[in-house]
């Protein structure tokens, strides 16, 4: 992979060699933060292409590490585009991934099945990640320590409240029913499988996965980090967007543990929270109803 690079076409030579360049660009969806593109070079290499501003660069270089997280699973698990470069190009930083063609899913079990193999081979000592990245445009704080509840209590709950508060949402009395929910985390969250954290995708909605030309579903758009794989679940529930027989390939694969359904409005507080603090307001009695269910 190509960190760092100083231009868009510095980058494709060094990836394809120095007679490529770019044929055509064109635009195609890829969300509401980033601007995406297909760009098409001479002798017919495909490439995707992720912009946004420059003060954004490590938002595409984390992007990258995780990709390569994901990939670096392997054992059956899901496939993930390979990042090939990034960097700045004038007044804007860029991600160069290779270009996943879609399809139709073949089996929501064999897709359950694999992200289930993810997580079980995708194991860890510590919560977190090597570095920080970003779930949307929010920072995510990955520091490696060996306790799910501490981890998901200070980097991942507190964290997102704090943003929160400051934002004007809340007040004192919420304060204090949010500081009863971090405190009986230990009694509310089991500790991961066999004391393991699993890899995580980290951002799992229906809009972070993608059916390609090969069958299988393909995961996207990561912000990874080691920890319960609860948390993984409990977000393909929240918006939904899954396709049949997911969940029952990944429980015939790794079941769920007893009581996770009671749990799954807990993890998926931080998601909330995020939209809270990414979309505004229309989220806050979602996330003051989870937070007085827990307290």
């Amino acid at each position: 992979m190509i960190e760092n690079a100083e231009s868009i076409e510095s980058a494709i030579e060094q990836i394809c060699g120095i007679q490529c360049r770019i044929k055509t660009r064109r635009s195609v969806s890829g969300g509401d933060i980033n601007d995406t593109s297909i760009i098409s070079l001479a002798g017919g290499t495909k490439l995707f292409l992720k912009e946004n501003r420059a003060d954004l660069l490590e938002m595409f270089s984390s992007e990258a590490e995780g990709l390569l997280a994901l990939s670096s699973v392997g054992n059956g698990g899901p496939p993930s585009p390979r990042p090939l470069a990034w960097g700045r190009n004038l007044n804007r930083s860029f991600l160069l991934m290779e270009v996943v063609e879609t399809g139709r899913l073949s089996s929501g079990a064999d897709f359950g099945m694999s992200l289930a193999l993810m997580h079980r081979n995708g194991r860890s000592e510590l919560c977190g990640f090597s570095g920080e990245n970003r779930i949307g445009l929010t920072p995510q704080h990955n520091e490696q320590i060996e306790s799910w509840h501490d981890f998901f209590a200070e980097h991942r709950l507190g964290f997102q409240w704090n943003m929160a508060r400051k934002c004007g949402y809340g007040d004192a009395a919420a304060d204090k029913s949010m500081a009863s929910v971090l405190k009986r985390l230990r009694i509310l969250l089991p500790e991961p499988d066999d004391g393991l954290p699993s890899l995580l995708h980290g951002d799992l909605w229906g809009g972070n996965w993608m059916a390609g030309a090969d069958g299988r579903g393909w995961l996207i758009d990561p912000a990874v980090y080691y920890g319960h794989r609860e948390a993984d679940i409990a977000m393909t529930e929240l918006f939904g967007g899954f396709p049949l027989g997911f969940r029952e390939g990944y429980e015939n694969t790794w079941p769920m543990e007893a009581g996770y359904s009671g749990r799954v409005d807990l993890y998926n507080l931080y998601h909330l929270l995020n939209h809270l603090n990414l979309f505004g307001s229309s989220y806050w009695n979602g996330v003051i109803n989870t937070v007085m269910k827990y307290a």
